[in-house]
């Protein structure tokens, strides 16, 4: 395993994400749910590159959380059960930042939120039973 101060860069900036995410959908009304849902997005692309990092690899430059998932599964097979919460994810990368695209609803910022604290809990519980 990799030294763990090469994977906290990732799990920073991802936390500021969400973070930052559950700020904006609980103090702003109405709330900005695209910039939400990029945010889950962000957060959870970031955990699984920590993850990656973790376990020695360079992460790909992409935001296909799908993509991640199954090189993460690769060290650990049960990351399968991601799968749906980053199928859901997925498009808040990049269809919400422009104009355009569509835009969430508050039931979706609601799932981005939940979606991606799951997936954020269940990398910090892979990496945490290891080094940090």
């Amino acid at each position: 395993m990799v030294d763990p101060e090469f994977v906290l860069p990732w799990t920073q900036k991802a936390d500021n994400d969400i973070l930052s995410a559950h700020y904006l959908a609980e103090n702003m009304h109405p709330a900005p749910s695209e910039v939400v849902c990029f945010l889950c997005q962000q957060a959870a692309e970031k955990y699984l590159k920590a993850f990656l990092v973790y376990n020695d690899q360079e992460p790909p430059k992409t935001h296909d959380l799908t993509e991640l998932t199954k090189l993460c599964f690769v060290f650990s097979a049960d990351f399968s059960v991601l799968y749906p919460k980053c199928d859901f994810l997925i498009p808040f990368a990049v269809r919400t930042r422009y104009p355009g695209g569509s835009d969430p609803d508050d039931n979706d910022m609601k799932t981005a939120l939940s979606f991606a604290d799951e997936i954020i809990n269940f990398v910090k519980a892979k990496i945490s039973k290891n080094s940090f």
